[in-house]
């Protein structure tokens, strides 16, 4: 098939993608927008890809065979190296639950769906970006998804006049509408979608045809004019990597800076001085000429750095990370791309295919197995047993019971991405556990505690329990908080407990932990209306989170040396006097309401720790264990019985 004249400043622009991916990927802080190089990516790709399918078509010289067998031969090689070495690197080096998470991406990497994958497991609970060494091929999905539908459309099309032109622009023009209204709804699926990111590959279609028919010839193009597009297009691409950030609603219309700054750079061409003198330059095109094996590496390293820490690797680490993924890219298309995409015949494509399924039943196996935690180097980490189911993570197995679900059914349920609803038996409730996931993780210690079998208990909610909705600005349609769902949730809670005179007790977590006089005067509202209703309050003041994955405290296959968890009680004492003003004036209207100071579970004299004979006391970034939340019940038990010993009282609920 034949092929685009080849142009330097488009390896160019393809460099200032990967680098602005790269950065960002290490520097988040620093180049903000720097995620926006994927949408270059889809532009360029778009382009290139459309052109030589418009090209071929027009000739009668297009082929699907060809097609596809160059698709392999261009993403393949690399695409399994990184995966390949992924799963290598991870028997060796990664616990059972994360080596899982590695195989079930591989299978997605190699089938092209990874953007779908991510897309099911994101959401507030989803672990850490940084610690999901594949995430990055979310993009890759998109862009294979798109052509496995395009050159078929295009070829349908191409029996009609202008047929082409109202393809792509129909293409376009859906995508991008729908690109506008799902993001109102769902952000995380606008994100991930392919039909929401079809429009972006269409521009460099369009851009393709416009080319292909001579709308945009040298002859149309003045070297005035082409300077004016490329600069402009230039601006447009500066102000996306440097103003744009990850908070926006993305891709939406932000989307249409890097989108249109891209078109108007490729429109440009040679004659433009910045295509010339720049993207065209030396360093631009060896960087571009790399740029997929560059993005391939990249975030698997960063991202194996961060499990070995626990948490985002210093600069220095990033820096290293980075030189070692431009080695490894320039290794991979020197010694491997190269040879593979200007080999004839079918032999490497079908040996392509062959490692592919291997690579994909390889990553199955591993994802079927649980991870493999019989593996010689998990067993002789300090990950027993015991200390990995401490990390169930934060969708746990106190998330929800049939019990709660089927007597207290919440009608946004399906439409949430999770909902707590745990109760511990079917006799009537008497303490409710009120709030968010912080105030849920105290149902395991309740439960457990010996001295309140006599209480039917129920952890119900996900939004906070003051109903401070400021909390909630920009989640996604799948949140539970999101829009009038918060609202909603407060008055089937007030109906629950309206209908269910048993509850004498409710225990509320998950505040704020800097709370401002309208938060205090939203509490006072809610916690008024319990009294009203007889219920004793009880309010669990904000827990220590360790704010990095707790993991770290343990020896693990890739981390010998585990990190030092302990910190300075003055930790403690802040949290608690940035929570005092909340304390002090819900204590001058409601005096009988109680604040149980829970922080004793990490403190002891001057010094806290984040583990406990061996154990953790979190299984995240912020959440309590199922240990914690039980050890958690010994301190509290000592402080109820000076303070409401009526709560192990069985004759007060009458049992």
């Amino acid at each position: 098939m034949l092929r685009p004249d080849y142009r330097p400043d488009i390896d160019g622009l393809r460099a200032l993608a990967v680098i602005s991916v790269v950065l960002f990927h290490a520097f988040p802080g620093k180049i903000k927008g720097g995620f926006v190089g994927v949408d270059i990516f889809f532009v360029i790709s778009g382009y290139l890809i459309s052109s030589i399918i418009f090209s071929n078509l027009d000739r009668g010289t297009f082929s699907f065979l060809e097609f596809y067998a160059r698709r392999i031969k261009r993403i393949f090689p690399a695409l399994l190296i990184v995966l390949l070495s992924c799963l290598v690197f991870g028997w060796f080096a990664l616990l059972a639950d994360e080596y899982e998470q590695i195989g079930k991406h591989v299978v997605a990497g190699t089938g092209f769906v990874s953007n779908l994958i991510l897309w099911g497991e994101s959401g507030y609970f989803d672990g850490a970006a940084e610690m999901k060494p594949l995430l990055h091929l979310w993009s890759l999905g998109v862009e294979e998804q798109y052509y496995i539908f395009w050159p078929l459309l295009l070829w349908l099309s191409s029996f009609k006049r202008s047929g082409f032109l109202l393809c792509t622009t129909g293409v376009l023009a859906v995508s991008f509408l729908l690109n506008i209204f799902i993001i109102r709804y769902d952000a995380v699926a606008a994100f991930y979608w392919p039909v929401t990111r079809f429009w972006e590959l269409s521009v460099g279609g369009l851009l393709a045809y416009m080319t292909l028919h001579k709308f945009i010839t040298p002859s149309v193009m003045t070297v005035s004019m082409a300077n004016g597009f490329s600069l402009v297009g230039s601006l447009l691409l500066g102000v996306s990597i440097l103003m744009t950030n990850k908070d926006y609603s993305f891709p939406g219309w932000w989307a249409v800076l890097p989108v249109v700054g891209t078109a108007l750079v490729i429109m440009a061409g040679m004659k433009a001085s910045i295509n010339r003198k720049i993207l065209a330059s030396k360093i631009f095109v060896w960087f571009g000429l790399i740029s997929f094996p560059l993005y391939l590496w990249h975030w698997p390293i960063l991202s194996f750095g961060a499990i070995a820490e626990g948490q985002t690797p210093d600069r220095q680490f990033k820096i290293y990370a980075i030189i070692a993924s431009i080695v490894l890219a320039w290794a991979t298309y020197k010694f491997v791309e190269l040879n593979v995409r200007h080999s004839s015949g079918k032999r490497y494509v079908n040996f392509l295919v062959i490692v592919s399924l291997c690579a994909a039943l390889s990553g199955g196996y591993v994802y079927s197995k649980g991870g493999l935690a019989d593996r010689s180097v998990v067993v002789e980490s300090e990950f027993s047993e015991e200390v990995r189911h401490q990390f169930m993570g934060p969708l746990w197995e106190y998330t929800m019971n049939d019990i709660c679900l089927n007597e207290f059914p919440f009608q946004d349920v399906s439409q949430m991405r999770w909902w707590f609803c745990m109760k511990s038996d079917k006799r009537e409730p008497t303490l409710i556990i009120l709030g968010n996931s912080y105030a849920n993780q105290l149902y395991p210690g309740f439960v457990n505690n010996s001295l309140l079998t006599h209480h039917t208990i129920v952890s119900i909610g996900t939004c906070d329990f003051a109903g401070d909705n400021r909390r909630y600005v920009g989640v996604d349609s799948k949140h539970p908080c999101y829009l009038d769902r918060a609202a909603k949730q407060r008055k089937f809670i007030d109906k629950l407990i309206e209908n269910e005179p048993s509850i004498q007790f409710a225990v509320i977590d998950g505040l704020s932990r800097e709370p401002d006089q309208a938060y205090i005067e939203a509490l006072r509202t809610r916690v008024s209306y319990l009294e009203n209703m007889g219920i004793r309050v009880i309010i669990f003041t904000p827990h220590i989170k360790p704010g990095f994955n707790p993991k770290a405290c343990f020896t693990t296959p890739i981390r010998r040396v585990a990190r030092d968890c302990s910190f300075a009680a003055k930790d403690r004492k802040d949290l608690y006097k940035s929570f005092l003003p909340l304390i002090e004036s819900i204590a001058k209207t409601n005096p009988d309401v109680l604040f149980f100071e829970q922080n004793g579970l990490f403190c002891s004299g001057e010094r806290c720790t984040y583990t406990l004979n061996g154990m953790p006391l979190h299984r995240d970034e912020g959440h309590l264990s199922e240990f914690g939340s039980i050890q958690l019940q010994s301190y509290f038990t000592d402080w109820a019985k000076k303070n409401v010993p009526t709560i192990f009282d069985r004759s007060v609920i009458g049992r």
